[in-house]
């Protein structure tokens, strides 16, 4: 949920998710139109889908528990470095080191590599070298207390634009102290979308329109285009049906054509 979401609105999504899925095999066994409705207010829904795909295969494999291992963490699909470390620390306490963007620019700023290839202001993760510093350095039988510390260190002081040097323990230790250049912004490139708006707020608009059909079940496709977009027009039916083929391929939607037109819902498997 933490992904690309701000945490005030996690803080009141998440108990309200957990309620009606209190348990992995509670999600695994739920419709995924069930699942994609309880994220309402979330955003960027394909999330959801991978979280109930990923319940579904614990399910099976594990008897609908989260395996503890980051070995194991790792084989599960879209779970990457990160994730199965932060996951076995926090959730298993296991003694492993945590590796994020805000981590890994302390590390890189404490102990800049040599040659110049990174230099103390990186905010990139990093690879495999970063990580093997993180686990060197990695205080015995302290792991999660480590992890947390370093985290909101990187989040409230060594911070990627405006590192506030003067107020950090570890400036007196810190050979990037009071040296880091601020980091300029990169430009983003536009995104896809139609008339100055993306399509990922057309595509969230389109999900939501189908959340609240109200047990009518599916929609025609020229009145979704018109609910998600007021001034749709001739020409921007080519444009839709991309959106909605895109939907259907990520598992979001569900298409049933007929003589009359396509007829739209969440899917039901």
């Amino acid at each position: 949920m933490l992904q690309q979401t701000q945490v005030s609105r996690v803080m009141q999504k998440f108990p309200v998710f957990l309620k009606r899925f209190p348990t992995l095999r509670k999600l695994a066994r739920a419709k995924s139109s069930d699942a994609i409705r309880a994220w309402r207010g979330m955003g960027y829904n394909n999330r959801v889908l991978r979280l109930q795909q990923l319940a579904r295969i614990i399910e099976q494999h594990f008897d609908g528990r989260l395996p503890e291992r980051v070995e194991q963490l790792r084989e599960l699909p879209g779970i990457g470095p990160y994730t199965a470390h932060a996951v076995a620390c926090f959730a298993f306490g296991k003694q492993v080191p945590v590796v994020d963007t805000n981590i890994a620019r302390v590390l890189h700023r404490l102990f800049p590599t040599n040659g110049g290839r990174r230099s103390p202001g990186s905010t990139k993760p990093g690879g495999a070298e970063t990580w093997e510093l993180a686990g060197r350095i990695l205080p015995k039988n302290r792991a999660y207390e480590w992890n947390q510390a370093l985290m909101d260190l990187g989040a409230t002081l060594c911070t990627g634009r405006s590192p506030r040097c003067g107020l950090c323990p570890l400036q007196t230790l810190c050979p990037s102290a009071h040296t880091v250049r601020h980091d300029k912004r990169k430009p983003t490139r536009p995104e896809r979308g139609r008339g100055g708006t993306p399509n990922r707020i057309f595509r969230g608009r389109i999900v939501e329109v189908l959340r609240n059909l109200n047990g009518r079940g599916s929609i025609s496709s020229s009145l979704l285009a018109k609910s998600v977009k007021q001034d749709y027009q001739h020409r921007d039916r080519r444009w839709f049906t991309e959106l909605l083929d895109n939907l259907e391929r990520d598992g979001l939607v569900q298409l049933r054509k007929f003589k009359s037109g396509v007829r739209v819902s969440l899917p039901e498997k």
